[in-house]
């Protein structure tokens, strides 16, 4: 078939085959705000559809998992860890999360830690709005990477003192 008459493919995964195998790790991180009341229930594992923060973990960890299923290009990987964690921001009637992905490979786990992130946000999203309709998801963001070629990459506005934490850490 002459070149003119072949299609020519628009989309196409990374050739990864080349790349060598290496430690990898990603942390993303956003918040939600809910509302004082809907805060409140929260807080006290109250709202009436049971504890947000343990599903929005385990959503968080098992969404991570199912990435490659969600966005075409990203490739079927097989996890170090995925893990979840929640901070209660009283002052802004808001939880912060941040979501961290591990793995030994030739491709690198952004992608699995911004998923684990959204649906962790999500399901906090889900499990409020029956107190308030009016929630907020903001700030989502890669805030570090490591691994690869190109080696540790931090978020030009740097880390907040959680953020820091988690990766000390792990």
């Amino acid at each position: 078939m002459s070149e003119s008459v072949r299609a020519k493919h628009t989309v196409s995964m990374a050739d990864v085959a080349a790349k060598p195998v290496t430690y990898r790790l990603a942390l993303a991180s956003g918040k939600i705000t809910v509302g004082k009341k809907a805060f409140t229930l929260l807080r006290d594992k109250s709202l009436p559809k049971g504890d947000a923060l343990a599903l929005a973990e385990f959503a968080g960890i098992q969404a991570a998992k199912q990435t490659p299923s969600l966005i075409p290009l990203c490739h079927p990987i097989s996890l170090n860890r995925v893990s979840i964690h929640t901070h209660l921001k009283e002052d802004e009637h808001a939880v912060e999360v941040y979501a961290i992905a591990e793995i030994n490979a030739q491709t690198g786990v952004e992608m699995e830690a911004l998923c684990g992130l959204n649906i962790a946000l999500l399901t906090i999203w889900d499990l409020s709005k029956p107190i308030n309709a009016a929630l907020e998801i903001s700030d989502i963001k890669l805030l570090y990477k490591s691994g690869g070629k190109r080696g540790d990459w931090v978020h030009p506005d740097g880390l907040s003192t959680s953020a820091q934490a988690i990766l000390d850490d792990n």
